[in-house]
């Protein structure tokens, strides 16, 4: 016999009459009329062909038949009752698993050390992380936080602004060596890029009030942020990329700043999350403690 969601609800309203007694106090203690509850109970009845409860005016008690139908219905409301209690702990309690992802550079320079911090304050959290440079369908994969520098688009997800990253010009300075140094923004349109597909093919560049774009080509290009790096260093042309990936570099040697008197445009940090999850405690306690981590980074 197929169950429908109605015949479930009948189900718990007639566990509910036997737990409170009458269909008065059942009514009472679901917050409906006694009408509807006396509904249930008949299409119940109807539905299985047998009776479950005799009743009088003055009482009720279960058949034999009832008594057995009783008490799988009681574990179903049972059932129903722990489920709403779980998740009223979710919400309350920082508990629970969250799947992350993030893109590699990002979550190995950042997200991942940051973690660890998390996980101390937080051990009952489990973290599943993805290190993935590809834009993850939140939904379809069943993420509860994806980490994306870029606004979010109009997905019926949500967003939360985590951080906002300079970013500068960069190369390494064996390219210089050989190619020159550029100037001023013209001079860019003579050089070699690295382009990094996860990101526009155009740079813009300001100074004051003037602005400059200039589209991107190069001989190499990936889709990995920690390898468009590494080809900067191996001399393969300019590239632009965030200040937390060039400062050390920079320091050592290994890659020079070009253009430092214009400004590059930032790299904007977003949380994106299914709409609703933000409610539970886990997720926001997250949220909160990567802003405070890339507060330190800016």
């Amino acid at each position: 016999m197929e169950i429908s969601f109605e015949q479930l609800k009948s189900m718990v309203v007639f566990a509910q009459i036997v737990d409170q007694g009458s269909l008065t106090a059942a009514a009472k203690s679901m917050g409906i009329s006694r009408g509807v509850v006396s509904y249930h109970l008949k299409k119940l009845e109807a539905q299985l062909g047998v009776r479950l409860l005799n009743r009088t005016t003055r009482s009720l008690s279960l058949t034999d038949t009832g008594q057995a139908y009783y008490l799988r219905c009681q574990t179903i409301a049972y059932q129903a009752h722990q489920a709403n209690l779980q998740i009223e702990k979710a919400k309350q309690e920082p508990i629970g698993k969250l799947k992350i992802t993030c893109p590699v550079n990002l979550g190995l320079q950042i997200i991942v050390p940051a973690l660890n911090s998390f996980r101390r304050l937080y051990p009952l959290i489990e973290l599943d992380v993805s290190l993935n440079d590809e834009v993850a369908n939140i939904i379809k994969d069943g993420i509860d936080l994806a980490i994306r520098g870029a606004p979010l688009a109009d997905s019926g997800l949500q967003a939360s602004k985590l951080a906002t990253f300079e970013t500068c010009l960069c190369g390494a300075p064996d390219y210089f060596a050989h190619r020159g140094t550029p100037t001023k923004p013209d001079d860019l349109h003579e050089h070699d890029w690295v382009v990094y597909k996860q990101a526009a093919d155009t740079v813009h560049l300001s100074q004051g009030e003037r602005s400059f774009s200039l589209a991107v080509h190069g001989s190499v290009s990936t889709n990995n942020a920690a390898a468009r790096t590494a080809f900067l260093e191996g001399g393969n042309g300019i590239g632009r990329i965030p200040m937390y990936d060039a400062r050390p570099r920079i320091q050592k040697g290994s890659l020079e700043r070009v253009l430092a008197d214009y400004q590059c445009s930032d790299i904007q940090v977003f949380a994106v999350f299914p709409p609703g999850t933000a409610q539970f405690k886990k997720l926001r306690l997250l949220i909160d403690f990567l802003k405070s981590e890339f507060l330190k980074r800016q």
